[in-house]
This record gives structure tokens, C-alpha cells and sequence, in this order.
């Protein structure tokens, strides 16, 4: 018996801090994509003694089971008759024929009121997920709290198509509000864009290379000239320095299993698709860049608060118009899910200030 006893112990305990976090690593690894190493290196990085942050990083995933009333409430959100008279569903937009969703504003039966502002949400899913039905729940909240029509559009994520593909879609995106405003009714030389995380880089990106009027998004300038006009403003919570936010996969341990640095086809892309590069690089006759308003919380791991401060701190120093806002014990998921229902704990303060920019 106590042989036994001394024996299950240390085989407990190395099975706890070697066998489980080693098995939790090697399956992501396996799923996700081994790193980008020759031959049996591969290996051997990957089972390096900074696999307990990848373990750590993908059992913080677990968190996402709380969402589990708010999963079966969009899902159902969708079959509710009564629900159709708030939205027109899977409009086809773009040229690689993706899809979209408008959510119309409270008392659009009134056909006498000006034509709504329009709000262009674009979600997030580490440049490689997310799908445009899971949002319809804040699609609507944001229509009724904002008083605006709300599009959400979706887009190539990789492995279809790199980070310039989804700018390209989000472009293709307005470029459809533009020539829509009319049918719809909603104002199409008034326009918000807002975005999370990976959207919200999507988001700013897509704002830069349009007010730089750049070819590879295959729009006609002019074109590209009337979106930058009619955009009065972006909202954000993400990405903007894209070697930064690498370095902090890096220390997460999380970088050969994220989609990022395979969306943007290496590292060697990082300046080009990062809105911080962008920004410093654009001459003074184009600085004429939106308002923008950034909002964080404090408690995200996933995407740090310095992206943020440190974007802000650029846009401040470019006289380029930027509000920031910190909020406290709201983490990297909450910012967005928490806009979903009016009974989540920081739906009114993010809505606050959404509203003070808006």
C-alpha cells in the first residue's frame, strides 16, 4: 500500500505538469499547423518548455462554455417569424459573391424620416473564422441603440483568401453601401465602420488603403474617393501593429498555431498589413483620416491594451482626431459578446460610449 502510494504520486504529478500539457500542446499543434521548421525541427520546437503557455492559451478557451445561453439564442433568433421584419438576409455583394445581412433601423416604416445613418460591423476570428449569423443578435441591439442601419457583411478568411482578399471584401462592402443607400434607405454618404479584433484591424486597414487610393483593391478612384468622404468615423477594439501583436503570440506561445502570420503570407508582410506603418508612411496631403475611437478592456490577454494606447498615441501625434477609452474588467470576448443583450454586465457602459461617438 504504501509502495503504491509513493509510486502514483510523482506519476500523478508528472502526468498533471508533463503528460496533459504536452498532450493538450501536440493536439493543437497537430490541428493548427506545426511550425515552419525543416525536417524533424519541427518537432523539437514544438515540444520546447514553452508549450505550458500554448496549454495555458487553449484551455483559456474553456471560458467560452459561459456563452452557451447567448449561442442558443442566436441560433433560434433566426426562425422567430416576427424577427423578419428587422433585417433583409444574405444580399449578395462584391465580386468573389459573398454575403450580407441588413439590420434596419427602429421605425423605418416611416418613409417620411431622412434616410438612417449606416453602421458596417466587422467581426473578428483571428483572420481565419467567424461567420456573419453569429453576430445578429448585436446587429439588432446596435440597430435599435444607435438608431442606424447596421450591415454585416462576410468575408474571405484565410485559408480562401489572405488579409488583402478580406480588405478587398470589406471594400467590396462599401462599395455596395454606396450604390444601396437609395433602395434601402439608409444614408450612404454617412457611414460608421466598427470592428473587433481581427475585424478591427480589417477595419482600419481597409480605411488606410482607400484614403491611399491604392490599386491592388481593383475600385476605380473615384470610387475609392467617395467611401473615404462618406466614412465619418471608425470604432475599434483590436489589431494595429502587427509585429507587435506577433511578439505577444510569441510569449503566449501561440504563434505557429495562430492564423495570423499564415493570412498575411509571412512575416516578412507585416508592415504592409499593419494600419501603424500605413499611417506613418502616408504623405501629409492624405492625412485626411476619420475620427477614430478605440476601446479596450483591461483585462484582455488575447489582444493587450498597448495595441491600443500606442495607436492612439500615433493618431494623436499625426493630428489625426482619435477618442480612447479603457474599460475596466471587460476582456478580449465581452467588449463584443456583451453587446448581444441588454442584460449582459458591460452592455451599457460599451454602449455609452459607442453612443458618445457615434
Amino acid at each position: 500500500s504504501g509502495l503504491k502510494c509513493h509510486m502514483s504520486l510523482p506519476v500523478t504529478v508528472g502526468a498533471l505538469l508533463v503528460g496533459l500539457p504536452y498532450s493538450i500542446s501536440l493536439a493543437a499543434q497537430w490541428i493548427y499547423g506545426w511550425p515552419n521548421k525543416p525536417g524533424y525541427k519541427k518537432y523539437i520546437e514544438a515540444l520546447k518548455p514553452r508549450i505550458y503557455c500554448l496549454t495555458r492559451a487553449v484551455l483559456e478557451t474553456l471560458k467560452y462554455l459561459q456563452y452557451g445561453r447567448l449561442y442558443f439564442q442566436w441560433k433560434s433568433w433566426y426562425k422567430n417569424d416576427e424577427n423578419r421584419k428587422h433585417y433583409e438576409k444574405a444580399i449578395t455583394f462584391g465580386r468573389r459573391g459573398n454575403k450580407l445581412d441588413l439590420y434596419h433601423p427602429p421605425n423605418m416604416e416611416k418613409k417620411e424620416d431622412a434616410p438612417a445613418p449606416l453602421v458596417v460591423f466587422i467581426y473578428g476570428g483571428a483572420w481565419g473564422s467567424g461567420e456573419r449569423s453569429i453576430y445578429c443578435l448585436l446587429a439588432r441591439q446596435m440597430a435599435e441603440e444607435l438608431g442606424a442601419a447596421v450591415v454585416c457583411p462576410d468575408y474571405c478568411t484565410y485559408p480562401k483568401g489572405n488579409v488583402l482578399g478580406m480588405v478587398q471584401d470589406i471594400a467590396d462592402c462599401l462599395v455596395w453601401a454606396q450604390e444601396s443607400g437609395q433602395k434601402f434607405n439608409f444614408d450612404k454618404d454617412n457611414i460608421v465602420l466598427i470592428g473587433h479584433s481581427a475585424g478591427a484591424h480589417l477595419c482600419a486597414l481597409t480605411t488606410l488603403f482607400l484614403i491611399d487610393t491604392r490599386e491592388e483593391l481593383f475600385i476605380e478612384a473615384s470610387k475609392q474617393r467617395d467611401i473615404t468622404q462618406a466614412t465619418k468615423g471608425v470604432i475599434l477594439s483590436g489589431v494595429y501593429n502587427i509585429m507587435d501583436h506577433y511578439e505577444h503570440e510569441q510569449k503566449r506561445a501561440v504563434e505557429y498555431v495562430s492564423t495570423m502570420h499564415k493570412a498575411m503570407n509571412g512575416v516578412e508582410n507585416f508592415p504592409y498589413y499593419s494600419p501603424t506603418h500605413l499611417l506613418e508612411k502616408l504623405s501629409q496631403d492624405k492625412l485626411n483620416v476619420p475620427p477614430f475611437a478605440l476601446l479596450h478592456g483591461t483585462t484582455d490577454i488575447i489582444v493587450p491594451v498597448e495595441s491600443s494606447t500606442k495607436f492612439s498615441e500615433l493618431l494623436n501625434s499625426l493630428s489625426v482626431k482619435v477618442s480612447l477609452y479603457l474599460l475596466p474588467r471587460v476582456d478580449h470576448t465581452e467588449i463584443v459578446t456583451d453587446l448581444m443583450a441588454s442584460d449582459r454586465r458591460f452592455y451599457h457602459p460599451i454602449y455609452s460610449c459607442i453612443k458618445q461617438e457615434f
